[in-house]
């Protein structure tokens, strides 16, 4: 926990999923974080106490990551909270499935507002206020190598996503801010598990060689190394935490 002590981070899409456990994950390695959220007050408000009563710092933001001025304020509530930022870790994400054909504007943009547009926003504001040492995690998907039908606009966001890792990982040379992508699989959260029967998900679990849905706690473990003292030297990669499955 020392190592992260005096360290503060912020987690977008922070307020349940893969975003909480990645938000609790932190508060445990020793860093103060910022929970942002976009409409999920109470969970991102219970998220901070639960952080709290283990002996963690946390404080909740609310900004739709798509509104520029909005990513500011979040950054500025931080900075006032906590003295700077350290750690961007960008979370915060929308998939909606449609197979090319059929897909409506809605869902194009949708997916471009919040995962491609949202990233950028966050992964500006950082660039230009991250202190020195600082690292920069943004959440990309597997489905950018898999590219299973119907998920080509969601897995048009990521490569994006991905792509804007590997330029500002050389953007940022000379101020030791190291900038990285974890890309899940199929991961066992509420927003996956929900509207899917018995049989999907067990044959989304068997696609990896390990047999197993991914945990909200395997991507946050991998998060935590990023972030951590054991990955200073990972910069401009991708992380597939997908057990196996591309």
């Amino acid at each position: 926990m020392s190592n992260a002590s005096k360290k503060v981070a912020i987690v977008t899409g922070g307020s349940r999923g893969i975003g909480a456990a990645i938000a609790e994950r932190l508060a445990g390695d020793g860093f103060a974080v910022v929970i942002n959220y976009a409409g999920s007050a109470a969970e991102a408000e219970a998220l901070a106490a639960k952080i709290a009563q283990a002996g963690g710092r946390a404080i909740t933001a609310q900004a739709d990551v798509s509104d520029p001025a909005a990513v500011t304020r979040m950054f500025d509530a931080a900075e006032s909270a906590f003295g700077g930022v350290d750690v961007l870790v960008n979370n915060a994400g929308v998939m909606r499935l449609a197979a090319v054909a059929e897909a409506d504007d809605a869902i194009f943009d949708s997916q471009i507002a919040i995962n491609l547009k949202g990233s950028f926003n966050t992964l500006r504001e950082a660039a230009r206020r991250l202190r020195n040492g600082g690292r920069i995690v943004n959440l990309s998907s597997s489905q950018a190598g898999s590219l299973f039908p119907t998920y080509g606009i969601y897995a048009a966001t990521k490569a994006a996503v991905e792509a804007l890792t590997h330029v500002l990982a050389k953007e940022l040379r000379g101020r030791n801010i190291t900038v990285n992508a974890v890309a899940p699989g199929p991961t066992a959260t509420k927003l996956f598990l929900d509207g899917k029967s018995g049989e999907l998900i067990d044959r989304l679990a068997k696609l990896a060689p390990l047999e197993r849905l991914g945990q909200p706690t395997d991507v946050a473990a991998a998060v935590s190394f990023l972030t951590g003292p054991d990955g200073g030297w990972i910069n401009g990669q991708v992380l597939r935490a997908n057990g196996g499955i591309i």
